[in-house]
């Protein structure tokens, strides 16, 4: 089973890798972006068989080192 992690910044938190990203397009002329946000993505091959076993235990990866749940938030996405 694989699993795709989302990890993004919570709304309200900086992102100054967004704001250097959408600098850079202005500089490129895309003038219409108002806004980016920057995440990460992050695939897992799982050698869980269970769906519901392998999301708990994903969000437990989550929760323990793949996001920092202070500022990020995450989806789990398993195919």
């Amino acid at each position: 089973m694989k699993a795709k992690v989302h990890v993004m910044l919570k709304n309200g938190v900086l992102d100054p890798q967004g704001e250097a990203v959408r600098h850079a397009l202005g500089a490129l002329g895309f003038d219409g972006v108002e806004g980016v946000r920057q995440g990460k993505v992050i695939e897992l091959d799982l050698s869980e068989t269970d769906p519901a076993k392998a999301e708990s235990q994903v969000r437990e990866m989550c929760e323990k080192l793949l996001a920092n749940t202070v500022i990020e938030s995450y989806s789990v996405e398993l195919t």
